[in-house]
């Protein structure tokens, strides 16, 4: 009998997600932070109950061991994640494993809980296959991750569990001259809680934050965070988070600051304020949404590009988890093959649906 529960519900989500893309042309009418709250508690409930847990794990997790990595001294059971600003306050990591995710990190979190931007300040444009956001940073801060973090980590940790990255940012009040005190507030009080560590300067929707992108003010953010970081019994890696609209010139700065600071790797890369890419939708839909960062396939060329680009300036030194555009099994090998570690999702999660780590994994695993 459970057995064919078990397998009646694998034969409804086969063949191109049929069920979610109906289930995605409904949620699609609604405004998209409501439907990302609502979708995210449903599975919530679901995961409550033994069975239900049960069934989406048998529905949404693969997990040969081929996929396993090992990158920056950590252990990661595949390496698909998910990039920050889903889970923005620590709040379903445990469903977020349950749909077989290798990583996801959390955040962007800052010292101070805050509202973020104005709404509307999440935009589909379904003919693209993308995002336009600029949620501000809107978390509950860092007080309020860590308790949470506190309880995920009370359960006990093995081989092959959920890595959890942190992503950090500053308050959207704290002038950029002191923002390096607002990145050692959160350092600190999560250094024992994630596993690793990224720093995000990099995000269009907090005024002046891409300034800090700037090699004298990243030097000051880092080695800030060296200096905490050596002086803990376990350190912790600590990576940079960029942008897709870096000059060559300010690319060759970050692969020097990354060799110079000793960084652990590189998150390539957030959302872009180019919009020349949008082929199908119109100029005066992208013009009436106003401000905010990019994401999804316009991304995705640009995203590539970058990989390569740092991969060959560093001769493969200095890892990098790869983001943007990647919402299949060939994007992603399309980021490894330009030099990547690992990968992360975001947009094409919304696109996608649950079956997304699952099927990327398996086209990864077939491949090899």
């Amino acid at each position: 009998m459970q057995l064919n529960f078990k397998w009646g519900f694998r034969g409804i989500f086969a063949k191109n997600n049929t069920l979610y893309t109906l289930l995605r042309n409904i949620l699609f009418k609604a405004p998209p932070e409501k439907v990302h709250y609502f979708s995210m508690n449903c599975l919530k409930m679901a995961t409550t109950l033994g069975i239900g847990e049960t069934i989406v794990k048998n529905l949404f997790q693969y997990k040969p061991t081929s996929l396993a990595k090992d990158v920056m001294g950590l252990h990661f059971p595949n390496p698909v994640g998910l990039g920050a600003g889903f889970d923005k306050n620590a709040a379903y990591l445990h469903e977020l494993e349950a749909l077989g995710f290798g990583f996801v990190e959390i955040g962007t979190v800052t010292p101070k809980g805050q509202p973020g931007n104005d709404l509307p300040r999440l935009f589909r444009l379904p003919a693209d296959k993308a995002l336009i956001n600029r949620m501000g940073f809107n978390n509950e801060g860092v007080a309020a991750v860590k308790e949470r973090l506190i309880n995920w980590n009370s359960r006990g940790k093995s081989v092959g569990d959920l890595i959890i990255g942190g992503n950090i940012g500053k308050n959207k009040i704290t002038p950029n001259e002191d923002a390096w005190k607002d990145y050692s507030i959160c350092f600190n009080e999560l250094h024992d809680q994630v596993d690793y560590f990224v720093v995000n300067v990099s995000s269009p929707n907090t005024p002046g934050l891409r300034a800090l992108q700037e090699k004298d003010a990243l030097t000051k953010i880092f080695s800030e965070l060296q200096h905490h970081n050596a002086g803990k019994k376990k350190p912790k890696p600590l990576l940079l988070k960029i942008a897709p609209d870096l000059t060559k010139e300010q690319l060759d700065d970050i692969v020097d600051l990354s060799l110079s600071m000793n960084l652990s790797g590189l998150v390539a890369t957030n959302t872009t304020l180019d919009r020349s890419n949008l082929s199908a939708t119109s100029a005066l839909l992208s013009e009436s949404i106003g401000m905010g960062g990019l994401s999804g396939k316009p991304v995705q060329k640009r995203s590539t590009e970058i990989v390569q680009y740092i991969s060959t300036q560093t001769a493969g030194k200095v890892p990098i988890i790869a983001s943007g555009g990647i919402f299949t099994g060939a994007d992603a090998e399309e980021k490894f093959s330009a030099g990547a570690s690992l990968v992360q999702v975001w947009t094409g999660f919304v696109y996608e649906g649950p079956s997304i780590v699952k099927n990327i994994c398996k086209y990864l695993a077939e491949k090899k």
